[in-house]
């Protein structure tokens, strides 16, 4: 491995992303869905991608599309956003029970 990809930050699609998503549609069409990624969703014990649509094309801006993964072509992430730091708190502890 050269240098260049150690220093590669690692992917990940983290909600605010945005992204382009081309999925199964009917026959042998894709649909293409741009906006922003909002998270994963469990309809019925089956998860989907939530996308806020951007407006492209002739889908409403703001409509928010739900993509099952078995449907799922491809995703290209165009703007990658900031993972959340998780903030953990530190456990509490009782000062006189070990000493």
């Amino acid at each position: 491995m050269s240098g260049a990809e150690a220093r590669r930050p690692a992917i990940a699609l983290v909600p605010g992303s945005v992204v382009r998503v081309r999925s199964a549609g009917p026959e042998e069409e894709a649909i293409v869905s741009a906006g922003i990624f909002r998270g994963l969703v469990s309809i019925g014990g089956d998860n989907v991608l939530a996308v806020e649509l951007d407006g492209t094309g002739n889908e409403p801006k703001g409509r928010i599309r739900l993509v099952p993964l078995s449907a799922l072509l491809a995703i290209d992430i165009v703007e990658a956003a900031k993972p959340e730091v998780e903030h953990r708190a530190e456990p509490t502890q009782s000062p006189a029970y070990f000493r």
